[in-house]
């Protein structure tokens, strides 16, 4: 049996991103993904967010403090109810903006 992977982590993503928080493995539909488990800072909500392997870049392996210090630092943001309210809104003014033809 095979022991839990459980790690504090940076992780460089491709298209120039960043993220910060814990990191575990998770199966889903048998594929695996890597799970990192975004910690809440300054009053900012923790959330979680899976990635593919082809999506990562490079993992840096940290303790626990230096992984809150950087989740602090990079601040990534989930989508919440109101961000994609927003964007529909958004994608519905467009079509209003639209030449017919």
């Amino acid at each position: 049996m095979s022991e839990k992977f459980e790690q504090w982590a940076i992780l460089e993503l491709f298209g120039h991103q960043r993220t910060a928080g814990l990191v575990t493995e998770q199966t889903i539909g048998g594929t695996s993904f890597v799970r990192v488990d975004v910690p809440a800072v300054d009053g900012k909500q923790g959330f979680t967010k899976l990635y593919g392997q082809g999506a990562i870049y490079a993992i840096t392996f940290v303790d626990e403090e230096t992984g809150r210090a950087a989740a602090k630092q990079i601040t990534p943001r989930p989508i919440d109810a109101f961000s994609a309210r927003q964007m529909l809104e958004i994608s519905d003014d467009r079509a209003d903006d639209e030449v017919q033809f």
